[in-house]
C-alpha cells in the first residue's frame, strides 16, 4: 500500500529522493468525488492519497456529523477499502475557526487536513472562501500558520492553490507563506481563478517557484488527462508528482498507468468499467427522486472524453429521471422498487476491521514521515 509523504517502510529519505517516484493524489472535487467515488477511484490502484470535498468554515466550530457526512471513511480509520489515506480537506477564511475544526478533524481520526484557496466558484469566493483568498498571501499564510500550530506535531497539513487570483504575479509570495508557515505538502492548480477550468494548464509558472533546497513537496494539478501529459505537466513544472480531478474521471485507471509510466498502455476497456457505473449507480445515486441519475450523467459527461460510449449512453439517459428505466440502460439489473424509487443498497466493499488495521499502520507512518521531514 502506498503511503504519502515518504516510502512505505517510513525511512527519512530525503526530499529529492521521495520525488524520484512518482505519486499521484486524488483531487477533491465538491459535488462529484464523493465518497463513494473515492472508494472506487482508489480501488482502481495508483493512489498515494485522496482528499475530500471541502469542510465549509464559517466562524465557528462545526459539530462531528459534518465531518462523518463528508468524510465517513472517519469511521473505518481514515482510510478507504482499499487502504489509501483520506485527509479532510477544510474552506474559510478565519484563522481561529479553521484551526478549531482542523483540530477537531483530528480528534475524529483524520490521517491528515488539507486546506482550500483553490476553489473558484462564485458561490465560494463571495463568501471569502477559495481561490479568492489568494489575492492576500499574508491571509493565507496566517490560516495556515494557525492550523499548524494548533495540529499535533505528527498530523500532515496539506495546501492547494492555484497560480494567483487574476494572474501569478504574486505566486512566489503565496507559495513563499506557505512553506514559511509550516505546510507539509503543496498542490499548485495551474490556472488562475478568472482561468477557470479553461485550458490550457500553465505548468511552466510553476517552475518560478521550484527550489532544490524545498523541504516540502509540491505537486502540479490541471488538464492531465493522460500518462503523457502527468510527464509533459511535471516536466514544465519542475515537480515530480501529481494531483488527479477530472482526468481520474475521464480514465478510472489513469493513476496506476501514471505511475507505470508506459505511455502506450490503453486506458481499462469500457466493457470492463460499464458494471462499475451501474453499481455506482444503484448505491448511490437512485434513491432521492429530486436527484435520481444526477451524479452517474455527470460522470458520464467526464467519461465520453475517453469513451465514445459514455456519449451514447448519456444521451440514453440525459432525460431520465425513473431509476428502473436508467438502471436498465446501463443494463445492469439492480434490485430497484418500482413501487417506491428506491434501492436495496448492496454491501459495502469496506472491511472495517482490516481497513483499522491498515490505518494503524499508516498514521504511524505518516507520523514519523512528517517529524522526519521537519527535521
Amino acid at each position: 500500500m502506498s503511503v504519502p509523504l515518504s516510502d512505505a517502510s517510513g525511512s527519512n529519505q530525503s526530499h529529492a529522493d521521495q520525488l524520484k517516484t512518482q505519486s499521484v493524489v486524488l483531487a477533491p472535487m465538491e459535488g462529484v468525488i464523493n465518497a463513494s467515488m473515492r472508494e472506487f477511484l482508489t480501488g482502481m490502484g495508483g493512489y498515494d492519497r485522496c482528499v475530500t470535498e471541502f469542510v465549509r468554515v464559517t466562524n465557528v466550530l462545526l459539530p462531528e456529523r459534518v465531518f462523518y457526512r463528508l468524510c465517513p471513511e472517519l469511521k473505518q480509520g481514515g482510510v478507504t477499502a482499499s487502504g489509501v489515506p483520506v485527509f479532510v480537506q477544510l474552506l474559510g477564511s478565519h484563522p481561529a475557526a479553521i484551526a478549531d475544526n482542523a483540530a477537531r478533524a483530528e480528534s475524529l481520526g483524520a490521517l491528515g487536513v488539507d486546506l482550500n484557496f483553490g476553489c473558484p466558484a462564485k458561490t465560494v469566493n463571495s463568501s471569502m472562501g477559495g481561490s479568492i483568498l489568494l489575492r492576500d498571501p499574508k491571509i493565507v499564510g496566517a490560516i495556515v500558520s494557525s492550523v499548524r500550530r494548533t495540529l499535533s506535531s505528527r498530523m500532515p497539513l496539506t495546501v492547494k492553490i492555484r497560480l494567483g487570483y487574476d494572474n501569478a504575479d504574486q505566486l512566489p509570495d503565496i507559495v513563499d507563506a506557505v512553506r514559511s508557515a509550516g505546510a507539509d505538502e503543496l498542490a499548485i492548480h495551474a490556472r488562475t481563478k478568472f482561468d477557470g477550468y479553461k485550458p490550457p494548464a500553465f505548468w511552466h509558472e510553476v517552475s518560478n517557484v521550484m527550489q532544490p533546497t524545498d523541504s516540502s513537496p509540491t505537486r502540479i494539478n490541471g488538464e492531465i488527462w493522460s500518462v503523457a501529459d502527468a510527464k509533459k505537466a511535471c516536466a514544465q513544472s519542475g515537480c515530480s508528482t501529481v494531483m488527479l480531478g477530472r482526468g481520474a474521471l475521464a480514465a478510472p485507471d489513469l493513476a496506476r498507468r501514471i505511475v507505470a509510466g508506459d505511455e502506450t498502455e490503453e486506458a481499462m476497456p469500457w466493457e470492463s468499467l460499464l458494471p462499475f457505473i451501474g453499481h455506482q449507480f444503484e448505491r448511490y445515486d437512485s434513491s432521492n427522486p429530486r436527484y435520481v441519475g444526477n451524479r452517474t450523467k455527470q460522470w458520464l459527461a467526464y467519461l465520453k472524453r475517453t469513451y465514445p460510449e459514455a456519449l451514447e449512453l448519456f444521451s440514453r439517459i440525459r432525460t431520465l429521471h425513473d431509476p428502473v428505466l436508467i438502471a436498465k440502460e446501463l443494463s445492469y439489473v439492480g434490485e430497484v422498487q418500482p413501487s417506491t424509487g428506491s434501492t436495496k443498497r448492496l454491501p459495502s466493499a469496506s472491511n472495517l476491521t482490516e481497513s483499522s488495521d491498515m490505518s494503524r499502520k499508516v498514521r504511524a507512518s505518516l507520523g514519523s514521515q512528517v517529524s522526519a521531514q521537519r527535521r
